[in-house]
């Protein structure tokens, strides 16, 4: 199959229906062994150092991995995709373009879906036959899902990975599949997590930081059991058709649709607090305003840029909110009436 960069979650089934695999860009970026060097590409050939180190890590993808062809979001995701498209054309890339409409409406999505198979050569009948057959991938990675907040048998770190993975399945649905069945089983001959831990929600854009993040947070007695974005990404409401699928996929629309989402998780879960990531120089980062007035648990804001790993300021932050955390749960038993 002929390879096809995408710039985030994008309809993956047609992509698929028109003989294409699609390939993350973000993922292929943060899983190099040396990412600082896709960055350095990229300032060499004049993005500013100013601009999100995600941006400019795709387009180091693209040139070193010579993708000849990328899908880039233009509505729904990052606001500096636009001019990164224009770019990559400059170098000889094709691009093409994918707008979410601006309000989750099946009725709206449906026109855009059918935009997209044209221009990729196929039709929407082709893509729900590949909807259909990546129902196993999603169950799965939704089961994994469930086990680390239901059982404490996944990592903060291992939920993330393979949710977000979802976005591409890895290049390959059917290994992606067996991977996760695997984990699943050998997650079942572990020792979970204690009850004692606290319990985390991470909101907001994937880390930089790789597994440093979530390996950090267990070593202080903690446990991320939400990933909010990558869970996302492996539709947990995909509805009856394509076009709800993609409607009821939160992240590119309304911060509001978000956060209803947020909430409903964070009861289920029994979230204790709540790490919202923001990316430098990202527009995304106004909405901690909105995140720190309609959710009701402390909030500790981590910004990233290029770093990749967790610096000793960022370890002191996290170490001090968990004992805030801890400090609150304490005080919250102690007033608790006694049967």
């Amino acid at each position: 199959m002929k390879q096809i960069g995408i710039t985030t979650t994008v309809p993956a089934e047609i992509l698929i229906a028109a003989g294409y695999q699609p390939v993350d860009l973000n993922n292929i970026f943060i899983t190099d062994p040396d990412p600082e060097r896709l960055v350095r590409l990229a300032e060499k050939a004049g993005f500013p150092l100013n601009c999100c180190t995600w941006i400019k890590g795709i387009y180091g993808v693209c040139l070193e991995r010579g993708i000849d062809t990328v899908l880039c979001v233009t509505t729904g995701d990052c606001s500096n995709t636009i001019m990164l498209m224009e770019v990559l054309k400059l170098k000889g890339v094709r691009t093409i373009p994918f707008a979410y409409p601006h309000i989750p409406d099946p009725k709206l999505m449906q026109p855009v879906l059918q935009e997209l198979a044209a221009i990729l050569g196929t039709d929407l009948t082709a893509a729900n036959r590949v909807r259909k057959g990546l129902v196993e991938s999603r169950d799965m990675v939704h089961r994994l899902d469930d086990l680390t907040w239901q059982e404490n048998r996944i990592t903060g770190w291992e939920n993330h990975l393979w949710l977000v993975s979802s976005s591409d399945f890895n290049g390959n649905p059917a290994q992606y599949t067996r991977d996760v069945k695997s984990l699943i089983a050998e997650s079942q001959k572990r020792k979970s997590f204690p009850e004692t831990n606290l319990r985390l929600a991470y909101i907001g854009v994937p880390p930089v930081y790789g597994p440093d993040l979530y390996s950090y947070i267990e070593k202080n007695g903690a446990h991320v059991v939400y990933n909010e974005v990558q869970r996302q990404f492996a539709m947990p409401d995909p509805g009856k058709t394509l076009a709800e699928q993609y409607a009821n996929f939160t992240y590119p629309y309304s911060i509001f649709d978000r956060l209803t989402d947020i909430n409903r998780q964070i009861a289920a879960r029994k979230i204790d607090g709540v790490i919202h990531y923001v990316q430098a120089f990202c527009h995304r980062a106004i909405g901690d305003i909105i995140f720190k007035n309609g959710i009701n648990l402390p909030i500790l804001t981590i910004e990233g840029n290029n770093d990749f790993r967790l610096t000793a300021q960022i370890m002191t932050r996290i170490e001090a909110y968990l004992d805030m955390l801890e400090s609150r749960r304490r005080k919250d038993l102690a007033s608790s009436p006694r049967l």
